[in-house]
């Protein structure tokens, strides 16, 4: 059994606020142009990615982890998950505005759902002049004010925006109420869930005249009402890998590549990389494999020693 770095078949997901940009600006295979998320790897139930490349290809990604549950996952991550791969990772492209909305925490996802909950970062690839984020209220809030703005239709009037640009982080912990806004491509790492409280949708319908259902009783408990500060600011230090986010659930860093990187892991846990911009080749036990703007690749933990060459801009991303 050899191993190596692990690509899969992603899911496209038609969204009423997707767009064209997954193809436009990442050069994926859509068909359709309202799509709005692209599930790069996924052990959400019913949508399991299915590996695309080499010895493994055809697999699913939770049967390779049944064959070897710590050479892909690594000790710590098996450990405290077992067989269940933790986390889920997309791109996104909003060419309308996301519903306004909150994920549930571990106890309540668990309670209501069986699931995990739902902690999340995003990073922006490509914002338009004008995108902008909703992450938290201006100030502290109280399910009052809130239910008062919703029904008075001045929920915006209480919640926070900011502007973004191209390599802006936020981290969304569970309870921050948060929308993308139009204009944006989003590189985004969450726990493996699917569990979303909608509390509103601009009160727009689809193409049949239907309004997307909200769940603003389940969100109401599962809102921080709390002022938040969401951005993270990091180096951007080239070749090496500068912490974005450190939490209990995910470590990401940013790696500026700019020629040559030699890396080394333990076996604690896998690794996935993002190429948010440019091109690399990754060289693991002297296989040479080239990667662009797009793709994810799974290292599974049991490989500790290789290479980057390149030019690009890179996620790390591992469970510390």
């Amino acid at each position: 059994m050899k191993l190596y770095p692990l690509q899969f078949e992603p899911f496209f997901k038609e969204r009423i606020w997707g767009g064209t940009k997954l193809r436009t600006e990442l050069n994926k295979p859509i068909t359709s142009d309202l799509t709005g998320e692209s599930w790069e790897i996924s052990a959400v139930e019913n949508f399991v990615s299915i590996i695309a490349n080499g010895t493994f290809k055809g697999k699913s990604l939770n049967e390779l982890i049944n064959e070897f549950p710590e050479a892909i996952l690594g000790i710590n991550v098996f450990t405290r998950f077992g067989k269940k791969f933790p986390l889920l990772f997309k791109y996104l492209d909003a060419q309308k505005d996301l519903s306004i909305q909150v994920h549930p925490d571990d106890a309540l996802a668990q309670k209501r759902h069986n699931s995990f909950g739902k902690t999340e970062m995003w990073y922006v690839m490509q914002a338009d002049a004008d995108a902008r984020l909703i992450v938290g209220f201006k100030e502290k809030s109280s399910p009052e004010e809130f239910i008062q703005n919703l029904n008075g239709k001045t929920l915006l009037d209480i919640l926070d925006t900011k502007k973004v640009n191209q390599g802006d982080v936020f981290m969304l912990d569970t309870g921050t109420i948060h929308a993308i806004g139009a204009g944006t491509v989003i590189a985004e790492i969450q726990q493996t869930s699917d569990i979303t409280y909608r509390v509103y949708d601009f009160d727009r319908v689809d193409a049949n005249g239907n309004a997307r259902e909200l769940h603003i009783d389940l969100a109401l408990d599962a809102l921080n009402y709390d002022k938040i500060e969401a951005q993270r600011f990091y180096s951007k230090t080239e070749n090496i890998s500068n912490e974005v986010v450190n939490c209990r659930y995910f470590t990401t860093n940013f790696i500026p590549l700019d020629g040559n990187l030699n890396t080394h892991k333990n076996q604690s846990s896998f690794t996935v990389y993002m190429c948010v911009d440019g091109d690399f080749r990754l060289t693991v036990d002297g296989e040479n494999y080239t990667y662009k703007k797009g793709d994810t690749i799974l290292l599974p933990a049991a490989l500790t020693d290789f290479q980057f060459s390149g030019k690009a801009s890179i996620l790390e991303i591992y469970i510390s």
